[in-house]
């Protein structure tokens, strides 16, 4: 039986670099489109993003109008709200050999069938 990974919430914006750029590579369509909604330990409904790595599994809080905020002032996607390709492949090169990444790239895609 596989190990319980720990549940993380966690605001975007304090995440280590690396780990951003993971979920940039995820979610290369933009945030808003894959938020999910859960009730926290105080019964409050949240909104955020799940990502998982090898150790954990992130929910990170983030509104809808967040998620486009954050897409919108970021330079590595582009005025659509898409990574660019660039910055893709080059993501895509460096993280290249962590199962996690490729496993949700994977999962995205059987989704959009």
């Amino acid at each position: 039986m596989a190990p319980v990974k720990p549940k993380i919430i966690k605001d975007y914006n304090k995440l280590d670099k690396e780990i951003q750029q993971q979920i940039k590579l995820v979610y290369s369509d933009g945030f808003a489109d894959n938020l999910i909604h859960f009730f926290d330990k105080n019964g409050i409904k949240v909104t955020a993003l799940p990502f998982e790595t090898e150790d954990k599994y992130y929910m990170l809080r983030m509104s809808e109008n967040e998620a486009i905020q954050i897409v919108d002032d970021d330079d590595d996607f582009d005025d659509d709200g898409f990574l660019k390709d660039e910055v893709k492949q080059d993501y895509e090169d460096k993280y290249a050999d962590l199962d996690h990444v490729a496993d949700q790239i994977a999962d995205d895609e059987d989704d959009d069938d």
